[in-house]
């Protein structure tokens, strides 16, 4: 079994399904191997439901879907005890609910209650839930794909902070190209041409021994020492920004955790992986800081009046904090 080969496949196959988002897919892919959840944001209709679905498609892996609304209950998502009559005498067995599957989606999660993104943080965190009294384990792979909306605010419940740090990396979608667009437009007549229920014939489907097999290949990556300080100085400066500049320390309020920083580590090593590299360089933490980081600093509302994104603050960032040799 050759991991590299099966993921390099699972790549194509999702480009094939995705016109104009590249990153999009590797930044996915990169979550998939960090054994990470994930946060997408963009407008509708960019492709974010499509995008779980293709990794779906392309992977052997049971996919489940969750639309949340306001009036969900985190039995509806984590499952229940169910009471059962056998030979006159009841009991309880637990009845598993859709967070039991191997690729989540979560979509529009913002607009899940307090109680349930409670349950669905445990879950994120232990890859358990607890009912009853009693914990259940999650699959083996199990990776949150969610998705929400960042205009559309009336009927929300914004994600708490402990939760958005749960997230590996926070991915933003952007309109595609017009020639991409072009590509779209193609993609969607052909399928409309395939006739209802027809299979995709594009191969076998990624087996998960590959994804295993690929994340102790990213594990065993190497991260040198000078590595390590480059992404503890990067932590370092959301933290204390007036060291470098005095604009950024007026827009950044709170830093990012050290979860951040083992997100970064992880994140990086899984970004060298792919390039087909044995050790970290600087470049590969540059490629995923603003996914990996954008979501886990709070912006003051100096930075609000003035306009300014996390994006913005952590290119600026990015650019002071000094790059090993």
């Amino acid at each position: 079994m050759n991991a590299r080969a099966d993921i390099e496949q699972l790549i194509q196959h999702m480009e094939a399904s995705i016109k104009g988002q590249q990153a999009l897919i590797r930044q996915v892919v990169i979550g998939l191997l960090a054994n990470g959840h994930l946060l997408l944001e963009s407008l509708p209709g960019l492709a974010k439901t499509r995008t779980v679905r293709a990794l779906a498609a392309s992977l052997d892996a049971d996919m489940r879907r969750i639309q949340f609304t306001p009036d969900l209950l985190p039995a509806d998502v984590t499952g229940t005890d169910m009471l059962y009559q056998e030979g006159g005498k009841n009991s309880f067995r637990f009845q598993p609910g859709p967070l039991f599957g191997n690729l989540i989606l979560a979509d529009e999660i913002n607009r899940a209650p307090a109680k349930v993104q409670s349950a669905l943080l445990e879950a994120m965190e232990e890859r358990q839930v607890s009912v009853g009294g009693n914990t259940h384990a999650l699959p083996p792979l199990f990776m949150v794909l969610a998705t929400q909306n960042p205009i559309e605010q009336e009927g929300t419940y914004p994600l708490p902070e402990a939760q958005m740090d749960r997230f590996l990396m926070k991915v933003v979608l952007d309109y595609p190209k017009p020639e991409d667009e072009r590509e779209v437009l193609r993609l969607v007549r052909g399928e409309e041409a395939t006739p209802a229920g027809a299979a995709r014939q594009d191969g076998a489907r990624v087996p998960q021994e590959s994804v295993f097999t690929a994340r102790q290949e990213v594990h065993a990556i190497h991260v040198a020492e000078a590595i390590e300080r480059y992404i503890v100085d990067l932590l370092g400066a959301t933290r204390g920004p007036k060291k470098y500049d005095d604009t950024l320390a007026k827009w950044i309020a709170v830093g990012a955790s050290p979860r951040g920083g083992i997100s970064l580590d992880r994140a990086s090593r899984a970004h060298a992986w792919l390039n087909g590299h044995d050790h970290v360089t600087p470049d590969d933490v540059r490629a995923v800081a603003l996914p990996v980081l954008r979501h886990r600093i709070s912006l003051s509302y100096d930075a609000q009046a003035d306009g300014v994104d996390a994006d913005t603050v952590l290119k600026k960032l990015i650019d002071l904090v000094a790059v090993p040799a």
